[in-house]
């Protein structure tokens, strides 16, 4: 099939449909956690049927929790309204190879209800909202994610049976920077890196990190709906293509006490024709605009941190030292900041060091973009630069529990600004639910200390 980089038109996948070479379409939309969800249907009767007339799913898949157990206190799905569906019309712009998956390609979807009205709190509408503000205002966000794992010797099924304790690490040592280290992997890295290829996503690099076992693969930046897109795919094929060599990798923000899985977002904007909004003749080679979208990132920061931390484990990341922020503040190639200031004149970005690699990619950039045109409707001043070690400044902290994120976000008003009281009372319900759910659990941590201790 003839196609541009793993991205083929709907022509062409006529004709590969037409020739033999691609049977599968997996129609999926991502879920309230960051996951595709969806189904795999036959290629012909996506082009005969679904192309036309598009699909429906169930409406339970944003009003359940990661165990897809069926939860309260969500309106838009329960027993009380039948738990009913949602429709699922395929975005054909977004057709992508599966190169780990035999004749399969991935079409992305967008939900609405029967009447036509979207389903807002589906997180590619929370991202295409927040890309529409800025395209009001004659602006492009461009995103990029930098995503790490840890790699496991254990298949998932070995992983599942050991209750996920005692995993033989694919490094024993931290192989940061390390070429020998990443060769050890190779076969694994380098089928992940090709067949993101393959996927249409652009490949920068692979390098290894600090934890054990712990890599990252890094894409380059595209448009922040694209790029969320590539993000769930990503994650969704490493995993995939981890099972097949026999193997487990982990996105989760904290596996253990070494450091954790970051996810790093980077985030400019450009004018609508491409011309530079974020350089100028102001300090660190930047414009007015950037001050005040700086500015509009550090004062909602607290507010939006759920969107950017969103579970319970995703807390434990931010500890001292650990090269996850844990003030409220930004520098100029400072690690130890929540933002850090990156590149210059046409690369010139805000790299947000808050996520973990649990982060739903959508909600993630969109709070980044409702912050920063928060700035910039306020006309914000860009904050003081910050120098020196910000682990150890008395400097606001970032939330230190879901807990305290979630009450943070219920009561702000950038966030319902941005986004309507839908979608923040919809989120926070999620919140609500991952804590309920924690404080009920019985932990090995609680049995080791008071089985016999107390």
């Amino acid at each position: 099939m003839n196609t541009t980089r793993g991205r083929p038109r709907l022509e062409q996948l006529r004709q590969a449909v037409t020739e033999g070479s691609i049977d599968t379409v997996v129609v999926a939309m991502t879920d309230m956690q960051g996951r595709l969800q969806g189904k795999r249907c036959d290629a012909a009767f996506f082009l005969d049927e679904i192309v036309p007339h598009a699909t429906e799913a169930c409406s339970y898949l944003l009003a359940v929790d990661v165990d897809m157990n069926t939860v309260g206190g969500y309106s838009m799905s329960s027993w009380e309204t039948g738990y009913g569906d949602f429709v699922l019309t395929p975005d054909l712009s977004s057709f992508r190879l599966l190169p780990w998956q035999e004749k399969t390609v991935l079409c992305q979807a967008d939900l609405s209800w029967n009447d036509g009205r979207p389903v807002e709190p589906s997180p590619r509408r929370i991202l295409s909202r927040q890309a529409a503000r800025l395209l009001e205002r004659g602006l492009v966000g461009l995103a990029g994610t930098e995503l790490e794992f840890i790699v496991f010797k254990d298949s998932y099924e070995e992983a599942f049976e050991k209750g996920y304790r005692g995993l033989v690490p694919g490094n024993q040592y931290n192989v940061d920077y390390s070429i020998l280290g990443t060769a050890r992997l190779e076969p694994l890295l380098g089928r992940i890196r090709r067949e993101m290829a393959g996927a249409g996503m652009v490949v920068e690099s692979v390098k290894g990190e600090c934890n054990l076992g712990q890599h990252e693969v890094a894409f380059r930046f595209g448009p922040i709906v694209e790029k969320a897109d590539e993000h769930v795919l990503y994650k969704t094929g490493a995993k995939e293509i981890a099972a097949q060599e026999g193997c487990s990798l982990t996105f989760m923000a904290k596996f253990d006490e070494r450091e954790g899985n970051s996810c790093h977002i980077h985030i400019s904007l450009r004018a609508e024709d491409g011309t530079l909004v974020f350089a100028g003749d102001g300090p660190y080679g930047t414009s007015p605009l950037f001050g005040s979208f700086l500015g509009g990132l550090v004062a909602s920061l607290p507010e939006l941190t759920l969107l950017l931390a969103p579970n319970i484990n995703s807390y434990k990341r931010f500890a001292p030292g650990s090269f996850a922020p844990t003030a409220i503040a930004w520098g100029v190639d400072n690690r130890t900041c929540a933002f850090r200031l990156v590149g210059h004149g046409p690369s010139l970005r805000i790299e947000c060091r808050v996520p973990g690699g649990d982060v739903n990619p959508y909600l993630a950039i969109a709070a980044l973009v409702a912050g920063g045109l928060h700035g910039i409707e306020s006309e914000l001043a860009m904050p003081p630069v910050f120098e020196g070690n910000a682990y150890t400044a008395e400097l606001e902290r970032i939330p230190a529990s879901l807990a305290q994120a979630a009450e943070l976000f219920e009561n702000s008003a950038i966030a319902r600004a941005a986004f309507g009281d839908e979608v923040v009372e919809h989120y926070l319900n999620m919140a609500r639910i991952e804590l309920d759910t924690f404080g009920r659990a019985v932990t090995d941590w609680e049995r080791v200390r008071c089985f016999e201790r107390f």
